[in-house]
């Protein structure tokens, strides 16, 4: 029997046609929309990082969606790779949610990432899921600044420069580059922490944003859900920020509507050449 290949990517925003029928490692997180970028790539299998979880179980929602194709699919723990990070995911990860399609194939948690990527490749399911369709919701204008919401970092444009980002993705560096944190330069940009996990992975996009003058912030995994801007813009608590954001007021704590219009007005003092809210 022929056995399926392993491929690993960072992200699975970026997957091209060489990645139908393959089992792939990924550093994305679980949830719904990360199940959907790797579906429309025609995998045969996957392995997301758990991202804590979280509000929701989000960080594992797509398990059940690639169990209705019988498409076998897992998660390794958060605090055992970094999130962001496919070759770490591989080298280090342990499973710790598989769907019955893996469980079939005898992926177990508690097993080495290798372990059960090699027990995948012996996956006969076949299913392209359908394109993803554009995730982006307009949240409203304050004071100056538009606000916009995108279930995936992927889908920023170029119309987003300046803007205020509600953003579903998590907080970590794919493939731990900092030139990939975000591509475009918006003014503020709001991720999900995916639980922070090993390394701290789950934050790190804040430091890399702070060098190019973005204020940038995290919302707790366990008060949105991963993966959905509406939800951090709904009930997401902020829960790390990066320097340029504090200088701009903002606070762990706030949720992520107080934050967004602290960095509105902040903006806009700014403009008028009064400086920050809070040195």
């Amino acid at each position: 029997m022929d056995l399926r290949p392993i491929f690993a990517a960072d992200t699975v925003t970026t997957l091209g046609d060489q990645f139908a029928g393959v089992v792939l490692v990924t550093g994305s997180h679980g949830g719904a929309i990360a199940g959907r970028f790797a579906s429309a790539a025609g995998v045969a299998g996957v392995i997301f990082n758990d991202a804590g979880g979280g509000f929701d179980d989000a960080g594992i929602a797509s398990l059940a969606m690639f169990d209705r194709h019988y498409l076998p699919a897992a998660t390794v723990s958060h605090m055992s790779a970094r999130i962001g990070d496919a070759r770490d995911c591989f080298a280090r990860g342990i499973i710790s949610h598989a769907n019955r399609s893996a469980r079939n194939l005898g992926v177990a948690v508690g097993q080495p990432c290798p372990s059960a990527a090699a027990l995948l490749r012996a996956s006969r399911a076949q299913w392209h899921g359908a394109p993803i369709q554009e995730a982006r919701f307009a949240f409203g204008h304050i004071a100056g600044s538009d606000i916009w919401g995108l279930d995936s970092a992927a889908l920023a444009c170029p119309e987003d420069a300046g803007r205020i980002l509600i953003i579903g993705s998590h907080g970590g560096l794919p493939g731990r580059d900092a030139a990939r944190a975000l591509k475009v330069a918006a003014r503020v940009a709001i991720f999900n922490d995916a639980g922070v996990g090993i390394d701290d992975a789950g934050i790190a996009r804040l430091p890399a944003l702070d060098a190019r003058g973005i204020a940038a912030a995290t919302v707790d995994a366990w008060t949105a859900r991963i993966g959905d801007a509406r939800s951090v813009w709904r009930s997401g608590v902020i829960s790390h920020l990066n320097h340029t954001a504090m200088r701009m007021g903002g606070e762990a704590g706030q949720t992520a509507q107080d934050f967004a219009r602290i960095m509105a007005h902040s903006i806009e003092l700014t403009k008028a050449g009064r400086g920050v809210i809070h040195a």
